[in-house]
């Protein structure tokens, strides 16, 4: 052997810096049982898979491809299989994912798009908080590039009168033009996804300005453009119909509203937010207690929610005829709330379908006296949750309340971060990372009585999830050594649990390992699941301390749906859900169908 192959060889095994010594107990059984005298053959490493990982289609050529890719670690023995070096190498690499490399998109795409939970994000142009930041194209394009299907954008008159610039009204936040927003619109949409990207407009121009606009998203987006007509559409098209087009979604134009300066409430929302200054942000709101809640408690936003965000204030409003048809007809997703109070608003038209939008504590509201008709208005029509205006610091809530109504548009602030945001980013990591979900069939199907599903009704456990944590690896590579401790390594344990329905919801923890860069838990974990089809794997690792807050050391969320059984290799990524580059844990999931 030369030197400079034995340097090699020797530097990736420093790199990975874990060796078969170091192996869990567990995984050298394993190895030992589909073994033979130290070296794991492509007949027996295809056994392994079918037998250990559930993989019951893997063939002979799969397993001779992962022996192809490890082969240089067995580097010292002439074998012609893996040894336990390179198994355990296989086991933490990355191909070796808790949801499958190869799925993509799998689901039925036909249905109409109120079938699907849609990737939808809220004020898609802030660079930050909700008050005082930029705007900027740059969110609306990391957003289309991470996945995200559905990009608001809110349209003001610029100082002069004649041009249209998008910001959050009556705040501080610094304008850019609607114009670069729908170039950059056009150039990402389809960068991650080729399913239809839905770009909400709130509109406070005049009809004039609304001309100018309809005449802007006419020439940015040409033929790939859905406009079925100034008409309410009868029933939704499906993504698959709609791939590699732009749709409209909007109130059609009315009126238009002066903009409102709100120096006064900037410093009131600096308050009361410290929470999401945690190292890994504000824990995600319990269901059961909101869903327990009285619903004639006094509305948390001192009313700011009372209404949707896009209808006008009675004293602001300048009424104004609709003399722009040509925008009107762009419009393909109709948006309003008739008026009448909740009934009204959730009443199902056989002959059109609509969007209707509410924030996240009307939701929560119509959630305690209307969640049966909530579920059955989503079953043809659209609804869009949108956060509190309380959330200036960019925060969000959790998303599971909307989903378990069958809500296809949950806004979340993806420029924020935090646990919420993490489901989020969990959740659409299903079919593909498309960013359309079909909904569960529940959510979908009526009864013989013309009954739908009750989100309010406790059903018995119908799967178990079982999860070992047996060790991690790579914390040394991507921190610093004195990141976590001074003078010590770190001392890391591990939160998981699930984000579900009220039911299945729950955090466990296992014990800190002290002093470890490579800690090995080998800990195992049981969550039983009313609603597997809902359900998300929450994998948090923080590090403890005595004295102060304990720091963050990863994050990651799956749908449970889509999981891999077997032991897999899980990659952690950081608190703006960006994966880290060598920090992942070794896991072992097993469904148990009851």
């Amino acid at each position: 052997m030369s030197k400079q192959t034995y340097r090699v060889c020797f530097c990736f095994q420093r790199k990975f810096k874990l060796a078969s010594s170091e192996a869990p107990s567990e995984i050298k059984e394993l190895f030992e049982r589909y073994s033979e005298n130290g070296s794991m053959s492509e007949d027996q490493l295809q056994r392994f898979l079918v037998e250990c990982q559930g993989e019951a289609n893997a063939t002979l050529e799969d397993a001779q491809d992962i022996l192809d890719k490890f082969k240089h670690i067995n580097f010292f023995q002439h074998s012609k299989g893996l040894n336990l070096d390179a198994f355990f190498r296989y086991l933490f690499g990355e191909s070796n994912s808790p949801l499958s490399p190869n799925l993509g998109v799998h689901q039925d795409m036909t249905a109409p798009l109120s079938h699907y939970f849609i990737y939808t994000g809220h004020n898609s142009y802030l660079t930050g908080n909700q008050l005082s930041s930029d705007c900027s194209d740059v969110p609306i394009i990391k957003a289309l590039k991470r996945g995200v299907r559905v990009i608001e954008l809110d349209m003001w008159p610029n100082s002069t009168k004649d041009n249209v610039n998008i910001l959050h009204g009556r705040t501080l936040t610094t304008p850019v033009e609607l114009n670069k927003c729908l170039k950059s619109i056009k150039e990402h949409a389809f960068f991650a996804s080729p399913y239809p990207v839905i770009v909400t407009l709130e509109d406070h121009l005049t009809p004039d300005l609304q001309a100018k606009v309809a005449e802007m998203i006419t020439h940015t987006f040409g033929d790939i453009l859905f406009t079925p007509g100034s008409e309410a559409l009868k029933e939704f098209p499906s993504p698959e119909s709609l791939k590699h087009r732009i749709i409209i979604s909007t109130k059609p134009p009315k009126e238009y509203l002066e903009s409102k300066s709100v120096k006064g409430k900037e410093n009131d929302g600096q308050k009361g937010n410290a929470a999401e200054d945690e190292a890994w942000g504000k824990e995600v709101p319990d269901l059961k207690a909101k869903l327990q809640a009285d619903n004639k408690q006094n509305d948390p936003d001192g009313g700011e929610d009372s209404q949707d965000e896009e209808d006008l204030d009675a004293g602001d409003r300048t009424a104004q005829k609709i003399e722009a048809p040509e925008y009107k007809r762009l419009i393909a997703i109709h948006a309003g709330k008739p008026k009448g109070g909740l009934d009204e608003a959730l009443k199902v038209d056989p002959e059109k379908v609509r969007r209707l939008s509410m924030s996240e504590p009307q939701l929560e509201k119509a959630a305690l006296t209307h969640g049966t008709e909530i579920v059955r208005f989503t079953q043809r029509n659209i609804l869009r949750v949108y956060p509190k205006g309380t959330r200036f610091d960019s925060s969000n809530y959790n998303p599971l309340i909307g989903w378990m109504h069958g809500a296809q548009m949950v806004a979340f602030n993806m420029q924020g971060y935090g646990r919420s945001l993490w489901l989020m980013h969990g959740m659409f990591r299903a079919n593909g990372g498309c960013g359309y979900i079909k909904k569960p069939e529940f959510l979908l199907k009526v009864g013989p009585n013309k009954d739908v599903f009750d989100p309010r009704v406790s059903l018995r456990a119908k799967q178990v999830l079982k999860v070992k944590v047996f060790t991690g690896e790579g914390w040394h590579l991507d921190f610093k050594n004195t990141h976590f401790d001074m003078y010590s390594p770190p001392d890391f344990y591990v939160r998981l649990g699930i984000a579900g329905v009220p039911a299945d919801s729950t955090m466990k923890k296992t014990k800190a390992i002290e002093d470890s860069w490579i800690p090995v838990w080998g800990e195992e974990f049981e969550f039983a699941l009313s609603v597997p089809e809902l359900a998300l794997l929450r994998i948090e690792v923080h590090e403890y301390d005595m004295s102060e807050k304990d720091d963050f050391g990863g994050q990651t969320c799956f749908p449970v749906s889509e999981l891999r059984t077997g032991i897999r290799s899980v990659p952690l990524h950081n608190q703006k859900g960006e994966k880290y580059d060598n920090v992942r844990l070794l896991m072992r999931f097993e469904v148990i169908n009851i």
